[in-house]
């Protein structure tokens, strides 16, 4: 996979976000914060090269800021999710008029299939995808028919049991150039024999949720060891604070679909 991106679409979070959906039981988000942080990230893809569509907030939809799970890009294709979250059904529209500006005719995830793109993970051999509370065996298959037609296979990774790990991405990353990081808790259940796996210490398994943007990995701040081992592999890092997102169960990657 490649990761050069040119564009992405962010959206500012709602004034409704304390009313999310979030099981990390860490209080409530400081609203000041929320914005504070929202605006340095959409400014730290900007400097990394990438034009942000910065869409609306939307109040009716408090979870809205995390827009990646409303649709998916690989290799310049587009696919509109359905989110596993009912309060979440309404958020793709926004989504499929900003990418459909810029990638033409989106495909879309049908009923009875359930898919957040938090659960999709792109790698350069194919596309993790997995089944979750949010995505279900039919979205994931859904997902993998879409793929197949353009030549990319699909691997299952059930993390239903894992109740720490919302989403596939909560717990990997793929950096490229070989490079994983993983959460210890769902190494077993990747298929990543041969690969350069980064093991995130007790503690800082937030930090697995980290994106590379073209010449930079965005890394979650107070994540020190796990950023000088990527340090270490040659990676230019960049650390974020995301306290605010991380109390509603969010991370880096939820917040932009980059393309």
């Amino acid at each position: 996979m490649s990761h050069t991106f040119s564009r992405a679409i962010a959206r500012t979070p709602a004034s409704t976000f304390a009313a999310g959906l979030t099981n990390a039981a860490l209080g409530a988000p400081d609203p000041a914060a929320v914005f504070t942080q929202h605006r340095a990230y959409c400014a730290c893809l900007e400097k990394a090269g990438v034009a942000v569509t910065l869409l609306d907030a939307d109040d009716a939809f408090p979870d809205s800021t995390f827009v990646e799970d409303a649709a998916i890009v690989v290799r310049g294709r587009a696919i509109v999710t359905r989110p596993g979250a009912p309060s979440r059904l309404g958020e793709t529209a926004a989504v499929r008029s900003a990418l459909s500006a810029h990638l033409g005719d989106l495909a879309s995830i049908e009923p009875p299939g359930t898919l957040d793109g938090g659960d999709v993970c792109e790698t350069d051999g194919g596309v993790c995808v997995g089944i979750s509370h949010r995505t279900n065996r039919s979205g994931a298959e859904q997902l993998a028919t879409w793929l197949k037609r353009a030549g990319t296979g699909t691997t299952f990774v059930d993390i239903r049991d894992l109740d720490a790990i919302l989403h596939l991405k909560s717990g990997m990353s793929y950096l490229g150039d070989g490079i994983f990081v993983v959460d210890p808790a769902l190494r077993s259940r990747l298929p990543l024999d041969g690969a350069d796996v980064v093991l995130p210490l007790a503690g800082e398994a937030y930090g697995a949720n980290c994106i590379r943007v073209n010449d930079v990995v965005l890394v979650a701040s107070r994540h020190p060891h796990l950023q000088a081992q990527l340090e270490g592999r040659g990676l230019r890092c960049v650390a974020l604070e995301m306290s605010e997102f991380q109390k509603m169960d969010g991370g880096l990657s939820c917040l932009s679909i980059r393309f």
